[in-house]
Order: C-alpha cells, then sequence, then structure tokens
C-alpha cells in the first residue's frame, strides 16, 4: 500500500510542478478567452504524460519475466534514477529541443516533457517493488501469465498517477485561471529544479532499501 501511496503523491508532484505544463493550460485559455481551452489542453497534457509513463514502464514489464534477476533489475532501476537525479543537480538546464515543440501540440510536448525530465523513470523502481510484492506468492508462474499481470500493473501504475498529476495540476491551472491570475506565478513561485533533482534521488534511495 506505501508503494501505491508513492505513485499517487509523485502524481500530485508531477502535476504541481509547472515543468509538466499547466501554465501551458491556463495560456490557452487566456488566448483563445474560453475556459473549454483550459480543459482541452489539459486532457492533452495528460494523454501525453500518460504515455510516457507507459512508455518506460512496458519496456520493465517484459524484464520481469526474469523472475530470477528481479531483485537485480530492481537495484539498476533505483540505481539509474539516483544518476539522473545528480546529473540534474549538477546540470539543471531544460533540453533545448522542448522549447521548439509548439504549445499548440500539448499531448506532444506533455509526452516529450515527461521524458527529458525522468518523470517515467521515476516510477520504475516503485513499479517494479509492486510487482515484486505481487508474485511473492505466486512462485514460478508461467511467463505468459507474469507478463498479463504485470502489464495490468503497468497500465494501473500509469492511470493512477496520471490521474493524480491532471487532478492537482487542473487544480492549480483553474485556480490560477479563475481567481489568481498570472501575477500569481511570478510574485509566489519557485522554482522545483533542485526540488525534483532531490526527489529522483530520494526515490532512487528508498526503492534500493525495499530491493534488499
Amino acid at each position: 500500500m506505501a508503494l501505491w501511496w508513492a505513485v499517487v503523491l509523485s502524481g500530485i508532484y508531477h502535476g504541481v510542478n509547472p515543468g509538466m505544463g499547466w501554465p501551458l493550460a491556463v495560456s490557452a485559455a487566456l488566448m483563445d478567452h474560453a475556459h473549454r481551452s483550459l480543459y482541452r489542453a489539459l486532457l492533452a497534457l495528460a494523454v501525453g504524460h500518460f504515455l510516457a509513463m507507459a512508455a518506460i514502464l512496458f519496456p520493465f514489464m517484459a524484464l520481469l519475466v526474469l523472475v530470477e534477476w528481479q531483485r537485480e533489475i530492481q537495484i539498476g532501476a533505483a540505481l539509474l534514477v539516483i544518476g539522473l537525479g545528480l546529473y540534474l543537480v549538477f546540470s539543471p538546464r531544460h533540453p533545448r529541443f522542448l522549447a521548439r515543440v509548439p504549445p499548440s501540440r500539448l499531448g506532444l510536448w506533455s509526452f516529450l516533457a515527461a521524458m527529458a525530465h525522468g518523470a517515467g523513470l521515476m516510477l520504475v523502481p516503485v513499479y517494479l517493488g509492486i510487482c515484486r510484492a505481487a508474485e511473492a506468492d505466486a512462485g514460478h508462474a508461467a511467463a505468459t501469465t507474469l507478463m498479463a499481470g504485470n502489464a495490468g500493473i503497468a497500465v494501473l501504475v500509469a492511470v493512477v498517477h496520471t490521474s493524480a498529476m491532471m487532478l492537482s495540476g487542473g487544480a492549480l491551472a483553474v485556480g490560477v485561471y479563475k481567481w489568481l491570475g498570472l501575477r500569481f506565478l511570478s510574485r509566489s513561485w519557485f522554482n522545483l529544479d533542485l526540488v525534483w533533482a532531490l526527489s529522483l534521488i530520494l526515490v532512487g534511495t528508498i526503492s534500493l532499501v525495499f530491493a534488499q
């Protein structure tokens, strides 16, 4: 259950982080002078984010067929997340190619932003831990059954995470659009880049502990 809460909380964290795109939804609504544009933009961002989560989780789903190597795979994924976090601490600049994606393609932008920031990678150690817990009493199940079960978990992790991300980011976007205004961002928001990098290191470290 603790790992599922990690999925939800990381989704909320991604939603609140402006780097995942909710200010673009506010911008779309302001430019179109229509609140419907806000919700359409949020939906596009959610779809892109979900696809990024799935694109990262599904390859690890296939790897989990090697039951004997589950622990090693989880440790490797945790070290990869820690490594990305350390890289972002010492190299905080955003990838330039993200600036070249026009705001009208928010689904694609969301997918690329999540991939570039390691948002999906953050979920991998948590997902692997959930799979290990689910299979603790299953023994050496048939590979096809194991893959089907892990695929379902991968989809559920991505859905739960993206739902939490959309609700938290959407709530902020609606609040800024209807009541707070864009000045709220410039006056009261803070840069989450360092927090993002440290959170990757934290998630990787916790996953290493669970993998023991």
